[in-house]
This record gives structure tokens, C-alpha cells and sequence, in this order.
């Protein structure tokens, strides 16, 4: 309860003070946040994440905040539309309100979640609290009370037609996709940067594979409520991340992958460089998350995919949870023959 005071005292300060200036889970929000892979002057994606283009434009440090309505999709179907957009639009508005009272705004909003900035860490962090508490002092309908999660991150983000962009926007989205009901989460890094009165009410959860980072992300939540309802809620992210390596065999070389990411494709700079003339100059990317390793297709033929006694599987900028053993080929089957294909084992 001594944290959630402070949490309290803190808000309360930040409300009498002026502005510090004005300002299925990831289906959307990639869509808000802008969320791409960085490419190069060809408009190929860089081995390694790295942009050989230098931005000119301007840059600010904001904290970027994702939150979105609960299971509204359970609202639609046992409300009605009418009803349901009436609850998830009561829920948008509370948010805007706390987003405004924090010196920040609202970027967009689509369907049931908004995208924000505001002009510090902390400012972020107590309006993620205070979200939560305005959403929870709403009135239940038919007995079903609404919620949201929420995840921000601080740092360096380019401004340009009131819109924001970055790899802080891409990481912020990433910890709203962590976040389950109720919950805040943010980045070891944005905790840094927090007073230490707010410092106080985070803790951290682990260091996390993170879909689009090389390296591992240290991921913490902010404690906003008390109670076993807190321990049962953060206990469901906290999990124990499984030893796994990933095996990859191609021409008389072998790689062991046991994090971050490697490149497939004709481009020398790729980790695996493939000489077949059908594949693209980066054709693929193999990144781990959590403990499972996702094959992920940015090429212009496809990406086929083999595995004992299965179908093969074409990927066409999707991507494929890799599993046991088989065969990737770039641009054709591989079974045809003479094929350059990697074989690949998932090891844990």
C-alpha cells in the first residue's frame, strides 16, 4: 500500500503543477505504431536491423503510450453494437481526458485503442495509473466491468505531421502486446528514467525476447494496484523462458542460435548468404521470441518450408513458428532437384 501512496502523492503533485509541454493483441497496434522493418535505399530490409539512410528530421524525447479496451470483441457479441461502441467510446474518452491532464495527446485511435505521447517518464507512467483507475470507476453494465492494458515506453521518436515514428513507437507497442487486463508494462530503460519516488513502484519481470530486437528487452511492470489480484495478474507474463537453441545447417557451415536474429538471402552483408538465383537479396530473417524461433518471409518468390510427414508450407510475407527438424527453401520447392535449401533443428 506504501506504493501505491506514492504512486498517489505523486499524481497528485504532477495534477497542481503546469505541463511539462505539450504534447488476438498486436493486430492493431503494429498498425498505429507504424511498425516496419528497416529498410534500405532499394527498399530492402538490412541485415542486423541497420538503416543506411540518415534521418534529417527532427527528434524529440517523448513517452509513447499504447492502451486498449479488454475483450471487446466479447463486448460485440453480447451487448450489440450500439451498446458495445457506447462502452468502448466511454472508455476512449476517459483515456483522452487522463492523456490531456498529463500534458500529452492522442495520436490516433482505432477501434478500441489509442496511441499517445507525453512529454516525460514519468508523465506516462502516472497516466497509465491513472487510466486504470478512471476505467475501473466507470459504472458496470449488466454486471461486466471494463479494463484495459497498457504499455509505454520513453525515449527519442521523430515528429512529422502529428504523427509519431521510431524504434521507441515499435518498442511501446511491443510492451502493449506483453500487458495482459490490468496491467502496465514498460521497459527497464523507461524505469531508468523515472523519478525516484515512481522508481519505487516498479518491478521488474525478466529480460524478454522482443519481436524486432536483436537483443533481449528488460521488461518491468508498474505496480498500481494491491492485492492478490496484482500477484495473479503479473504471475501471467512472468514466465519461465525454456532453454531452446535453433540448429541451422547450410552447405558445409552450421550456425547455433540460442538469441537475437539472423538474415537469409543473396546480399554478402546476410548471416547466411544463399546463391540461388530465385532467392531475394534478403529473402528471409529467423528471430527468436520468448523460447520459440518464428521464420519470417520478406521475399519476392516465397519461402517454402518443409517438415517430416507434413505439407509443405509456402510462406508469402508471412511468417512460421519453426518446430523440430526440416528444410527452408528460397523461392521453389524443396523438393526439386539441386535445391539450396538450410536445414534447421529446434533443440529444448
Amino acid at each position: 500500500m506504501a506504493l501505491i501512496s506514492c504512486i498517489e502523492s505523486t499524481a497528485a503533485y504532477f495534477r497542481l503543477s503546469p505541463s511539462d509541454g505539450p504534447c488476438s493483441a498486436l493486430k492493431s497496434i503494429g498498425a498505429m505504431a507504424n511498425i516496419d522493418l528497416p529498410k534500405s535505399a532499394t527498399g530492402e530490409t538490412v541485415p542486423g536491423g541497420l538503416n543506411l539512410t540518415t534521418s534529417t528530421r527532427p527528434t524529440s524525447q517523448l513517452a509513447v503510450l499504447f492502451a486498449d479496451v479488454v475483450g471487446s470483441t466479447r463486448l460485440y457479441e453480447n451487448f450489440g453494437d450500439d451498446q458495445a461502441k457506447q462502452m468502448i467510446d466511454e472508455c476512449l474518452v476517459a483515456m483522452d481526458l487522463v492523456v490531456k491532464q498529463y500534458g500529452g495527446r492522442v495520436i490516433k485511435t482505432i477501434g478500441d485503442e489509442i496511441m499517445c505521447v507525453l512529454p516525460s517518464a514519468d508523465n506516462g507512467c502516472l497516466a497509465a495509473t491513472d487510466i486504470h483507475h478512471k476505467i475501473m470507476a466507470l459504472p458496470m453494465v449488466s454486471k461486466v466491468k471494463r479494463s484495459v492494458r497498457v504499455g509505454f515506453h520513453f525515449g527519442p521518436v521523430i515528429e512529422e505531421n502529428n504523427d509519431v515514428f521510431g524504434d521507441t513507437v515499435n518498442v511501446a507497442a511491443r510492451m502493449a502486446g506483453l500487458a495482459k487486463g490490468m496491467q502496465i508494462i514498460t521497459t527497464g530503460a523507461t524505469v531508468a528514467c523515472l523519478s525516484p519516488m515512481l522508481r519505487l513502484s516498479t518491478r521488474n519481470i525478466a529480460a524478454l525476447s522482443v519481436k524486432g530486437k536483436g537483443d533481449d528487452v528488460d521488461v518491468s511492470e508498474v505496480i498500481w494496484q494491491g492485492g492478490e489480484e496484482l500477484t495473479m495478474s503479473t504471475s501471467s507474463i512472468a514466465l519461465n523462458v525454456k532453454a531452446v537453441t535453433l540448429l541451422l545447417e547450410h552447405a558445409t557451415q552450421s550456425w547455433e542460435l540460442d538469441h537475437g536474429s539472423v538474415v537469409l538471402g543473396r546480399d554478402g552483408q546476410c548471416n547466411i548468404v544463399i546463391s540461388d538465383r530465385n532467392a531475394s537479396r534478403q529473402h528471409a530473417r529467423i528471430e527468436r521470441r520468448r523460447d520459440k524461433f518464428f521464420l519470417v518471409d520478406q521475399s519476392t518468390n516465397g519461402t517454402f518450408v518443409s517438415i517430416p510427414n507434413e505439407p509443405e508450407v509456402v510462406l508469402r510475407r508471412e511468417e512460421l513458428m519453426l518446430r523440430g527438424t526440416g528444410r527452408i527453401g528460397f523461392g521453389h520447392s524443396v523438393d526439386l532437384a539441386d535445391t539450396e535449401t538450410v536445414t534447421f533443428t529446434v533443440r529444448g
